[in-house]
């Protein structure tokens, strides 16, 4: 296959597409899953409904089941919705629209300077049967996504995180569609049908905040999986089992298929056919036909605080939520070096097909911790958060990513405006970096050997009103793509400075 180094090139904007596959927005968690979550230490979501834009209760729970509107201060643009929310409300039915809109430009790097318009809407339906047929600790959920704008960082910037937890293919789809049932006293509950496992799993409650994607959903599930893994913008048939013994702990456990929309491996040592999004647009695909994505985390919730921490005599301590997991895939994974006979993929006079490897796992840690509060009713907070995660790197191209960050909480006096540093880093595998090497030697002198691609992330979160988000966003990235060669050249993509601005409105 002499045109291999044609093939080669296209690992730029395919792991760029790939990313966008799987970026993440934070989740649909119960309150009670955090004490971060649950007392408001985290930065907060400004609306109440369930989106994929920031972790957030399902609003059957979060929302007045009278009136169907905020319990607190009624924060939605269109309110009671002409009465139509308490309507709704009075059969056991919550729905919320929200609508965000961002806009990135970088001045200077990537594979092209210039700007773009980026947009999503989210809307949510959910059903509680006790009201209309006596049934407890029910949820039904069904959410649709509308996906609108250009690729920013598939078209400007060639990285392997995208700069927004938004990008993904334009489209109109099904999301997610899922029954969850609780028993005993909701400490044990199960939700079976089309999930997102980024809703719940491998998440920061801090990290929630910033909108580079891999703060999200991180770089290894999303570079390493089908499809971009079992994530927004996609779902997959699947079933989820949460035990909550106590106020301190919590484990889940799903059983998902890998592959939510059938496609194959984008494999950036060997031949590439990528985006996964671009078949089965309106979501309403549920494939059976692939492997078994298998993960469990157990979660500890250090010290709880009060149902109303405002009130609180006693300062409990700083809360805090520590989470270990991990995933297994049975399916088959490329090797990322040699062919099926043996032979270097490095070498273009080889056969390029990849050597496949049975199944893939990866473990991940995770740390929520809140530092500094002036008291137990205060608002104001000092929060860190760190994620490390790993894999083996003979069948993944990154092996090793990690995060961290800081989040301050009532800035300016704002309780509800939030101000975050975040960094990040993705390293490829030795064997995807012995893949280069080979390459160089045996091809092309010129080539770049693969490293690690690091980004930097400032952003602020402002609640101009009680349903508007305002968050500007500014972002650094360090050797984008991993120092990969940009397409008919030796040279590595330049070092990216990246602004942004999003809009959050919740209807």
């Amino acid at each position: 296959m002499k045109n291999y180094p044609v093939k080669k090139s296209c690992f730029l904007p395919t792991l760029s597409v790939l990313a966008l596959s799987s970026v993440t927005f934070a989740s649909h968690v119960y309150a009670r899953d955090s004490a971060l979550i649950s007392q408001g230490a985290a930065p907060s979501a400004g609306y109440s409904g369930a989106t994929p834009v920031k972790k957030s209760p399902p609003p059957a729970v979060v929302l007045d089941k009278d009136s169907g509107q905020h319990p607190e201060d009624n924060d939605m643009l269109l309110e009671d919705m002409w009465g139509l929310r308490p309507w709704l409300a009075s059969k056991g039915i919550t729905f919320t629209l929200v609508d965000v809109n961002e806009v990135w430009g970088n001045p200077s790097g990537g594979l092209k300077k210039g700007a773009a318009y980026e947009g999503m809407t989210t809307m949510t339906l959910n059903y509680d049967p006790e009201k209309t047929l006596g049934i407890k600790n029910g949820l039904f959920n069904i959410s649709a996504l509308q996906i609108r704008g250009r690729a920013h960082s598939a078209e400007n910037l060639g990285v392997l995180n995208p700069v927004s937890n938004a990008e993904a293919d334009r489209a109109t789809r099904l999301w997610e569609l899922w029954y969850q049932q609780g028993f005993f006293d909701n400490k044990f509950d199960i939700r079976i049908g089309k999930l997102s496992l980024d809703q719940e799993f491998n998440i920061t409650d801090y990290g929630v905040l910033f909108l580079n994607s891999s703060f999200g959903w991180p770089m290894i599930p999303s570079l390493n999986t089908y499809s971009g893994g079992v994530a927004y913008p996609l779902a997959a048939p699947a079933i989820r089992f949460r035990f909550q013994p106590d106020e301190h702990w919590t484990n889940l456990f799903a059983i998902a298929d890998d592959n939510p929309n059938n496609s194959p491996f984008c494999n950036p040592s060997g031949p590439l056919t990528c985006d996964p999004q671009e078949h089965h647009r309106s979501g309403t695909r549920f494939n059976f036909k692939t492997g078994a994505f298998i993960t469990e985390e157990l979660q500890y919730h250090l010290n709880p605080q009060p149902d109303d921490a405002s009130t609180a005599k006693d300062d409990v301590g700083l809360p805090g939520t520590y989470r270990i997991g991990a995933y297994y895939d049975s399916a088959k994974f490329p090797d990322q070096r040699y062919n099926y006979q043996g032979g270097l993929l490095g070498d273009p006079n080889s056969e390029q097909k990849a050597r496949m490897r049975r199944n893939n796992w990866s473990v991940y840690g995770i740390v929520d911790q809140m530092v500094w509060r002036p008291s137990a009713q205060s608002s104001e907070s000092l929060g860190v958060f760190g994620r490390v995660q790993v894999t083996p790197n003979d069948r993944n191209p990154i092996n090793f990513a990690a995060d961290a960050g800081l989040v301050y909480k009532g800035l300016f006096g704002r309780d509800k405006d939030s101000f975050g540093i975040g960094w990040g880093l993705g390293r490829m595998g030795e064997r995807a970096r012995a893949y280069d090497r080979d390459y160089r030697r045996l091809s092309d002198e010129n080539w770049r050997v693969r490293g690690t691609e690091h980004h930097l992330e400032v952003t602020w979160q402002v609640q101009a009103t009680p349903w508007l988000q305002l968050q500007p966003n500014f972002q650094y990235m360090f050797k984008p793509g991993a120092g990969v060669v940009i397409d008919g050249t030796h040279n590595r993509i330049a070092d990216e400075a990246v602004f942004g601005l999003r809009t959050t409105a919740n209807f």
